[in-house]
C-alpha cells in the first residue's frame, strides 16, 4: 500500500495510511447525494455508512438501537428476582468491582432502589487485601444478613465464592469472558457467556445493568406499576462505557451520545463535583469521560478506599459529593506519582527484554497493584504489543495486561490459568488480570509470549497512522468540526478522525511545560492554524519542529475546537509530522 503523502517513515517512525480508493469513491458519492462535506463523508464511508443511512447515523436514537434485554440469557429471571426482593422489602446487597464500570453499575442499582424507597448494602472488595471479584468469606458474610446478592462487573468465574453464599440468592450482571461452566447463581446475565451469540459482547457491565433495569421496568408496567426514570441514569452508563474502553459502536454509541446530553444537564451531584475539581469548563465529551472523570473515579479503588467512586456516583447530597470528589482528586494525584515511578522501572526492564517481542512484560517487588494496569497500557502504547505488568508482594504477584487490536489476551490468560501456570486469571480481549506465583513467572510469560506470537503479535511494527484525508487550513472551520463531531463520539472501536495538513511552515513554536509544544502553522497561501503537540519532547517531534530551520512539514492529527474566554477557534492536536 502506498504511503499517504509519501510519508514512510514519519518523524516518529510511522507510515501514514490514507483512505482507500473505494472509501474515496464512496465518500464522493455520499457527498453528492447528501450535500455533506467531504471530510465528514470520508469518516462515514470508513464506518460503512451508506448514503441513505447518513442522516440516522448522525442523529442516533436510543429506541432504534436498543436490543431487547430478553435476548440475553437469564435476563427475565434476574429482573423478576430483583423486583420480588423490592416488593417484599428484602435485604439486598450489591457486590461490585472497584473500577468505574463496577462503580457505575452499583450506583445505577442504588439510585433505582432509592427512588423506590429502598436501600441496598454496597460491598466493594479491597484491591490489595481481597483481590478482584467475589471471595468466599465476603459472600458468606453478606449471605448471613441479606436475601439477595447482586454481583456487578464480576462473578462469572467465581464458582467457589458464589457457592459460599448459602441462604441467599445470587444474581450476576457481568461482561467478562465466561468459562465452560457457570457459577452456582440464580441467574448469570452476561453477553460474554460461552452460550451467548456474541452480538452484544461489546457491552460493559453498566450497560448490562441498564438493560436489566429496562427489563425490570417492562415487568413493572406489565403489572400496572411504574418505575424510576431510566434515561436519567445514562450519564453513568456513558461514563462506564468510555472508561472501560468498550467499543463505541451500535447500542454503545447511542448510550454514550444520550449519556453526554444527560451529563450536560449537571443533575448528578457526584459528576458535577467531579467535573468541577477536574476543571472541566466545556460541555462533556468522550475525552473528558476517559481522561478526566474516569481516572478520578478509579483512584479510590487503585490506591485508596475501594468504595469511594461508587459512593460518589450514587450520592444525592451535594456536600458529600464535593468531599468525595476532593478526596478522589487528591488520590488521583498520588496515583500519578506512584505510576510514574513504576512506569520508569517497567520500561527499563521491558527494553532490556526487547520491545519487539510478541509480549512486552515487566515485574517488580512492591509495585503497587493499583497502577500496574495503567503502566501496562503505557507499555502497550510504546511498543504496539500486548503488555503485562506484575507487582509482587512476597512470592505472589498480581498483574494486569493490555492488548492491541486483533490480539485476544483474555482468552489466553484463562488458558494459562487452566494449564496451572497462573493461580488465577481472566478478562476480555483487550484487558486481563492475573495472579502468579514467583516460581511460575518466567514459564508463564514464556508460554504467553508463544501464544501471542501465534496470533501475529511479533510481526507488528510501529502503529501505522491512519488518516481520513487532507484538509487545508482555510477549510478547517468550527462549523466543519461540529459536523464531524456528529459522527462521534469517538473512542475504542470508533477511532477519532485524523487529517493531514500538507506542506506547512512553522511560524511560531514554544515549549509549554516540560514536554508539550505550542505551534502556529501556515500553508503559504493565506491559510493558518494553531496546533498543540502533547508530549512532543518525549520523542523526536519536539526537537524537530522547534528547531525547524525554515523546513516545511506535513503534519497530522485531530481537529478540535479550542474555547478561550468564550471565543472558539480551530486547533490541531498534532500527533505526527514529516518533512515535506
Amino acid at each position: 500500500m502506498t504511503a499517504f503523502l509519501g510519508v514512510d517513515p514519519s518523524l516518529s517512525g510511522r507510515r501514514w495510511i490514507g483512505p482507500s480508493t473505494e472509501i474515496d469513491r464512496a465518500a464522493e458519492a455520499m457527498s453528492q447525494q447528501t450535500g455533506l462535506p467531504g471530510p465528514l463523508t470520508r469518516i462515514l464511508a470508513r464506518r460503512g455508512v451508506e448514503p441513505a443511512e447518513a442522516e440516522s447515523f448522525l442523529a442516533p436514537k436510543l429506541r432504534d438501537l436498543m436490543p431487547d434485554p430478553r435476548g440475553l440469557k437469564d435476563m427475565e429471571p434476574a429482573a423478576a428476582r430483583f423486583l420480588s426482593a423490592v416488593q417484599r422489602r428484602e435485604k439486598i446487597a450489591i457486590f461490585a468491582d472497584y473500577d468505574v464500570d463496577g462503580g457505575a453499575s452499583a450506583a445505577q442499582l442504588i439510585i433505582w432502589l432509592r427512588e423506590m424507597g429502598q436501600q441496598a448494602t454496597l460491598y466493594i472488595p479491597d484491591r490489595i487485601d481481597e483481590g478482584y471479584g467475589p471471595n468466599a468469606p465476603a459472600m458468606a458474610d453478606l449471605a448471613r444478613d441479606h436475601d439477595l446478592i447482586i454481583c456487578v462487573d464480576c462473578g462469572t468465574l467465581s464458582h467457589d465464592a458464589l457457592a459460599a453464599a448459602k441462604g441467599a440468592d445470587v444474581v450476576v450482571l457481568d461482561h467478562h469472558l465466561g468459562g465452560e461452566t457457570l457459577p452456582p447463581a440464580l441467574a448469570v446475565v452476561n453477553p460474554n457467556r460461552q452460550d451467548e451469540s456474541g452480538e452484544l459482547a461489546y457491552l460493559c457491565a453498566a450497560a448490562v445493568v441498564f438493560l436489566m433495569l429496562v427489563e425490570a421496568g417492562r415487568q413493572l408496567r406489565a403489572a400496572g406499576k411504574a418505575g424510576p426514570d431510566l434515561m436519567a441514569l445514562l450519564d453513568l452508563v456513558a461514563l462506564a462505557t468510555v472508561a472501560d474502553v468498550a467499543p463505541l459502536i451500535g447500542f454503545n454509541r447511542a448510550l454514550v451520545r444520550q449519556g453526554l446530553s444527560v451529563m450536560a444537564r449537571r443533575d448528578r451531584p457526584g459528576l458535577v463535583a467531579l467535573a468541577d475539581v477536574a476543571r472541566m469548563d466545556t460541555a462533556p465529551n468522550s475525552y473528558h469521560l476517559g481522561f478526566l472523570l474516569g481516572p478520578r473515579v478509579n483512584a479510590g479503588g487503585r490506591i485508596g478506599q475501594a468504595d469511594l467512586g461508587a459512593r460518589l456516583l450514587a450520592t444525592d447530597r451535594m456536600g458529600e459529593a464535593e468531599a468525595l470528589a476532593q478526596r478522589l482528586d487528591q488520590l488521583n494525584t498520588e496515583r500519578r506519582e506512584i505510576e510514574a515511578a513504576v512506569r520508569a522501572d517497567a520500561l527499563v526492564q521491558a527494553e532490556e527484554r526487547g520491545l519487539d517481542a510478541p509480549l512486552v512484560w515487566a515485574a517488580g517487588d512492591g509495585w503497587h497493584p493499583g497502577v500496574v494496569g495503567i503502566v501496562a497500557s503505557r507499555l502497550k502504547e510504546t511498543a504496539n504489543r500486548p503488555s503485562i505488568v506484575i507487582g509482587f508482594d512476597g512470592d505472589i504477584g498480581k498483574g494486569s495486561g493490555r492488548s492491541v487490536s486483533g490480539i485476544d489476551l483474555g482468552a489466553q490468560i484463562q488458558q494459562l490459568a487452566r494449564e496451572g501456570l497462573l493461580i488465577k486469571g481472566g478478562g476480555h480481549k483487550m484487558a486481563a488480570g492475573l495472579t502468579v506465583a514467583r516460581d511460575q513467572l518466567e514459564p508463564a510469560m514464556t508460554r504467553l509470549s508463544e501464544m501471542m506470537a501465534r496470533q501475529g503479535a511479533g510481526a507488528l511494527g510501529p502503529g501505522d497512522l491512519k488518516l481520513d484525508g487532507l484538509v487545508m487550513p482555510r477549510a478547517a472551520t468550527v462549523d466543519l468540526i461540529e459536523q464531524i463531531e456528529q459522527a462521534g463520539p469517538f473512542g475504542a472501536g470508533a477511532p477519532a478522525p485524523r487529517f493531514a495538513l500538507p506542506d506547512m511552515a512553522v511560524r511560531f513554536a514554544r515549549k509549554v511545560g516540560e514536554t508539550h509544544l505550542k505551534l502556529s502553522l501556515d500553508d503559504g497561501a493565506g491559510g493558518g492554524i494553531d496546533a498543540i503537540c502533547f508530549g512532543a519532547f518525549d520523542g523526536p517531534l519536539g526537537p524537530a519542529l522547534s528547531n525547524h530551520g525554515g523546513a516545511r512539514f506535513h503534519v497530522a492529527g485531530r481537529l478540535e475546537i479550542n474555547t478561550w474566554q468564550g471565543r472558539q477557534s480551530v486547533q490541531l492536536r498534532l500527533e505526527d509530522a514529516a518533512r515535506a
